[in-house]
Parts: structure tokens; sequence; C-alpha cells
């Protein structure tokens, strides 16, 4: 099983300073910094490194992991955000539950005790609202759908833009699909730290917007292998 351990970046500089350091690139097989033009120094700090650095040509997330996929030799993907929230010593973890054989492999900020020390009221709910949502409508038992550290057989990814080409986010989208399809599915714990630096992307009017009117559609759209 090879793994590839994707890092999209923009602007996160102190981050990647202090996180880095800490990922040991013998966990896997292919490590690909994605970055969305950053310009305080992250691209410049990554290919120092010695970091493969691919600068996206189109914005967005779900861009960036596109991106990736095309130079990935990876049959298991995984993200990784050196921003602060996600705790690199938790990889190897990872990477020993998708090769029990699951499908996608989700670090929950709110299973077995973890914690997110980065919510606020509003980003705690919406997780909540949005996770009970999936969880009612679609038969399945998350306790975090939002979250992006997380791990998945690459063909999920490739089945996911095939059937919403013009998908916003790929992190609930995925969910609902998996348990759609009944594919296998687990999460283990993982504490969310406070960020270290840069800003949020996440506008949460925005993309809380976009995940209801997600969430409603596929009520309506069967199940695609």
């Amino acid at each position: 099983m090879k793994v590839t351990l994707i890092i999209p970046t923009l602007n996160e500089i102190n981050g990647m300073k202090e996180i880095m350091p800490r990922i040991n690139k013998e966990w896997v097989d292919q490590i690909i910094v994605v970055d969305g033009s950053s310009t305080d120094g992250t691209i410049e700090y990554a290919r120092g490194q010695g970091y493969f650095v691919l600068v996206q040509k189109t914005k967005g997330l779900v861009n960036a992991y596109k991106e990736a996929l095309e130079v990935a030799i990876g049959d298991v993907i995984m993200v990784f955000t050196p921003d602060g929230n996600s705790l690199p010593e938790v990889i190897p973890a990872l990477i020993n539950k998708m090769r029990e054989g699951y499908d996608m492999v989700i670090v929950s900020r709110y299973l077995g005790g973890a914690k997110s020390y980065d919510d606020d009221a509003v980003t705690a709910f919406g997780n909540w609202m949005f996770t009970k949502m999936i969880n009612i409508l679609f038969g399945a038992h998350y306790t975090d759908t939002l979250v992006g550290f997380r791990a998945w057989k690459r063909g999920l990814f490739d089945d996911a833009i095939r059937e919403e080409p013009a998908l916003f986010s790929f992190e609930p989208f995925s969910a609902i699909k998996c348990a759609k399809l009944k594919l296998k599915v687990t999460e283990i714990p993982g504490d969310e730290p406070a960020r270290i630096g840069g800003i949020r992307k996440m506008r949460p009017l925005v993309n809380g917007s976009y995940v209801i009117f997600m969430i409603l559609k596929q009520l309506f759209i069967p199940a695609k292998k």
C-alpha cells in the first residue's frame, strides 16, 4: 500500500517551521506540498527543506487535491494541514488503520476524548449540525464529517469528481458517498490544537450554505459506484 501525503498550504510559514520537522518522511511514500500561491515564504521554505512543491493553477482546496493527484503515486491519499490544527504524531496511526482495509479513515476531533482547541461557537455548532444531518439522513455514525485530516482510497476522490465536477468541499461529500455506498469507514480520535499562524480559510456562511445544499441534493441522487 503506497501512501501519498498531500499538504495544502497558503501563507503558512509559521506553522510550516514548527510542524513540518515533526513529520518523518519515512512514514509515507510521497509528500506533495500543494500551494495556493503563498507570498510569505512558505514555498521557499518547503523547497529548502527538500519537499516537492506544486503551485496551484486554480484556486480552492478541491482543486489543490485534483492537481496534486495528477502527480501522486499513492493508492491511499492522506491530507494534512501544517497550520497547527493537525497533530503529525497521529499520521502513523492513520496509516495503520488504512492498512486494515478501510476505504476512508477520519481523524475525529470529537471521538474518544479528543477535543478541538480551535473551535468557536459557530464552527462547533456547524460541525455538530451537519454531522447529525448526515448521520440521520444517510444512516451513518460519524462524529466529525468536516475535518480535513483523513485518509482515503484514491478512487474515492476520482469517483466524487466524476459525479460532481464542480465539487466545492470533498470532506462532507465523501462522508455522504461512503454512507450511501456502505463503504468501510471508521474514525480515530485526534485533538485539534489551536492554529499557529496564517488565517482561517473557511468562511462559515458560504461553506455552510454549500454543505446544506449538497446534503439536500444527495438525498435525491442514487448512489453511484
